[in-house]
């Protein structure tokens, strides 16, 4: 099937990373094109692939080359590829570490394989995927007291009405189609409308534009925004 998922595989630890291999192989939805057994390797094997994923899911802690470097890497050469970090550190400055660089989702090693199957399904749908935690952990960093308040870096005239009302429907992390259907226009016309928020912003990605609109209070986690 050509329409399946393409991902590639990131792990030191060959028994996880086969375990992992087989738990996405036998979903009919995701293909595996390759694995690899540490940031080197992967960055490598990225670089003389005939075929490039559309996702690459890596741990963090590898010897050679650590999945924090590999994604940084991965940012600044492969731009379009969607980055999940897998790691068994759960805790909330590597999340906001990872997210600072680019990733787009991130995988507790102890998650369940119906989970890992859907955090692919909702990254190649909808460019990335925070679950509640996460989402918890970004607001927190925003809301900081340590911080400064931030406001809004440009006026309400900034962005177009019809450019707010999607920037809202992406943090509630609808699909470009959900999105095309809630408004009433094409799935084409909202790709323009984000192309041109993700110029506005200034962000490299979909996460990207979350993080913006929740630091420049142009959503908020309350009233349902992400449930």
């Amino acid at each position: 099937m050509s329409n399946k998922i393409k991902i590639v595989l990131a792990d030191d630890e060959l028994l996880f990373r086969q375990g992992l291999k087989a738990i996405f192989e036998s979903n009919e939805t995701i293909e595996v094109l390759f694995d690899a057994e540490n940031g080197e390797d992967l960055i490598q094997s990225l670089r003389q692939a005939k075929e490039l994923p559309e996702i690459v899911v890596t741990d963090l802690k590898m010897p050679e080359l650590n999945g924090v470097e590999a994604t940084k890497l991965i940012r600044k050469e492969f731009p379009n590829l969607k980055v999940i970090a897998l790691t068994s550190y759960f805790s909330k400055p590597f999340i906001l570490n990872m997210i600072s660089i680019g990733a787009v989702a991130y995988l507790a090693k102890n998650s369940t394989p119906a989970l890992m199957i859907k955090t692919i399904e909702e990254v190649s749908d909808k460019g990335f995927y925070y679950d509640e935690q996460v989402m918890q952990y970004i607001h927190e960093s925003i809301v900081n007291p340590a911080d400064k308040k931030v406001k809004s870096n440009f006026d309400t005239n900034y962005f177009t009405k019809r450019e707010t009302e999607i920037l809202e429907l992406i943090c509630k992390q609808l699909t470009t189609n959900d999105i095309a259907e809630a408004l009433f226009i094409s799935p084409r016309t909202v790709e323009g409308h984000r192309n041109n928020l993700l110029l506005k912003t200034e962000s490299k990605n979909v996460a990207g534009l979350v993080i913006y609109a929740l630091k420049n209070k142009l959503v908020s986690l309350e009233n349902d925004t992400f449930n």
